[in-house]
């Protein structure tokens, strides 16, 4: 973080110092939250969570070096005393942001939330100083934290913001304002909570309405190959520009193709010019992240050959998003299985469709969960998918949303062995165990809570494959 007083924080969180004998003391390390990621200089902020109490690691952060804690109440060492913590933390995040300078831009959508915010960094660390969102921590918490790591040097603030009702990225706007807002999609993922994609695409336009007008700089970024997202421009002051394939698209691909490998080629046209992509990552799916990329680069003044060259070199920066293993005996292991919705759902299986040509394929998948009314109808065409792909075995693991997959599979004209249903993960590692053989290819899918991750992670332990994209 940008060094702060004490003194300063107090002020800017409304809060009280106990038992600090010197408030011009500087914080210059980061901003935490996890007492495991103290480091000298450090800010702890102490949240009460269900079973851990932050408060109760106050002592022990102070002696590894924390300048102080942000703390509800007293704790005996030195301490910001505020009536909210997550309400202070926003605060001081959005002081944080307006001292920088930084440009900051923002992107939400249903699906490829993540991916494309990786991307994204890394085209634009080609170009400046750049800070990102670790991972997937884009709520109310994870998104202040990521803006307070910024320095002095950033000049590129990359904030995914995500969302499970009406408001959410209202809130998160608010804490740290974007000049670019992206909207990727509007799906069905966490339907069952918002009750429709319609009432998603609302919350989801809340980025582009927070966004400055277009004679102060604002640029919404929007899909224009999706209907409810293209729409969204009515909702916006800032300039509008489209990503896509769609011929009326800003920023477009052209003569997309999928290598045997699995891997996306397109041409690229900008408002400046056209250059080729070779994608590194897995499946077609990418070339609307990679657009999307495209275009917040283009508008922070990156040529189309400097875009180009970075997609074609960018890699995957966050675990089991189509983490891609190739054993010594030729087994190839697809680990998508950080989380699932119907719509990457598709976009993996006709990734492992393109990357098993004349090969065994298997399909590992389990609950895509938050569907509401829709679960049954979701899952069942996934397990139809998986057959009009050709997909050579599906492994459908859990209870009952994973049967539903084998129903759907069954229905569509998978019999006999092609299709199996198993009840958790042991279970699917021990069938894979027996029955894979050189050369076959491997997906596993399925939404977090599933863990997943377990079966990808036992087919390659103890062999000394490398994995291709990380």
């Amino acid at each position: 973080m940008i060094a702060l007083s004490l003194a300063e924080i107090a002020s800017v969180v409304g809060g009280q110092t106990h038992d600090i004998p010197d408030p011009s003391v500087q914080v210059t390390g980061r901003v935490v939250r996890d007492s495991r990621e103290v480091e000298p200089g450090s800010l702890f902020v102490a949240f009460v969570g269900e079973r851990v109490d932050g408060h109760d690691f106050a002592a022990s952060v102070v002696e590894a070096g924390a300048a102080a804690v942000l703390a509800s109440r007293p704790v005996g060492v030195p301490a910001i005393v505020v009536d909210d913590v997550q309400t202070a933390l926003g605060a001081l995040a959005r002081h944080v942001v307006e001292r920088l300078g930084a440009t900051l831009v923002a992107l939400t959508g249903s699906a490829g939330k993540t991916s494309t915010k990786d991307l994204i960094a890394q085209v634009l660390q080609r170009k400046a100083p750049t800070v990102f969102t670790p991972g997937s921590l884009n709520n109310e918490i994870g998104l202040p934290l990521t803006a307070l790591s910024a320095t002095e040097e950033t000049r590129f603030l990359v904030l995914e913001m995500g969302a499970r009702g009406i408001g959410h990225i209202r809130y998160l706007t608010g804490l740290t304002p974007p000049k670019v807002g992206l909207v990727l999609n509007v799906g069905t993922a966490h339907i069952g909570e918002f009750g429709g994609r319609e009432q998603i695409a609302q919350a989801k336009g809340e980025l582009v309405e927070g966004l400055p007008p277009a004679d102060a700089g604002g640029v919404a970024i929007l899909n224009a190959d999706d209907p409810l997202v293209r729409a969204m421009a009515s909702r916006t002051k800032a300039r509008v520009i489209l990503f896509g394939e769609s011929g009326e698209a800003d920023v477009r691909a052209e003569n997309v193709t999928l290598m045997e490998s699995g891997q996306p080629a397109f041409r690229l046209h900008t408002p400046s010019g056209c250059s080729d992509v070779t994608m590194r990552l897995y499946g077609e799916h990418h070339v609307s992240n990679a657009l999307a990329a495209a275009a917040v680069a283009h508008e922070l003044g990156m040529s189309a050959d400097e875009i180009a060259t970075a997609l074609s070199e960018a890699g995957s920066l966050s675990r089991w998003r189509m983490e891609v293993t190739e054993r010594p005996d030729g087994v190839t292991v697809v680990n998508d299985a950080y989380n699932a919705n119907p719509e990457s759902m598709r976009a993996a299986l006709r990734a492992l469709a393109a990357m098993g040509k004349g090969r065994r394929t298997w399909a590992v998948l389990g609950q895509m969960a938050e569907l509401g009314d829709e679960a049954l109808a979701e899952h069942d065409a996934v397990g139809r998918l998986a057959v009009r792909l050709n997909v050579g075995k599906l492994v459908a693991v859990g209870g009952r949303e994973a049967s539903w997959l084998q129903l759907g599979a069954y229905n569509e004209g998978s019999w006999g062995e092609e299709s199996v249903h198993v009840s958790d993960t042991q279970a699917a590692i021990d069938l894979l165990r027996s029955q894979l053989r050189p050369g076959d290819v491997v997906l596993v899918k399925a939404s977090r809570s599933v863990g997943l991750e377990r079966v990808a992670e036992a087919l390659v332990e103890g062999t000394e494959g490398e994995v291709a994209v990380r």
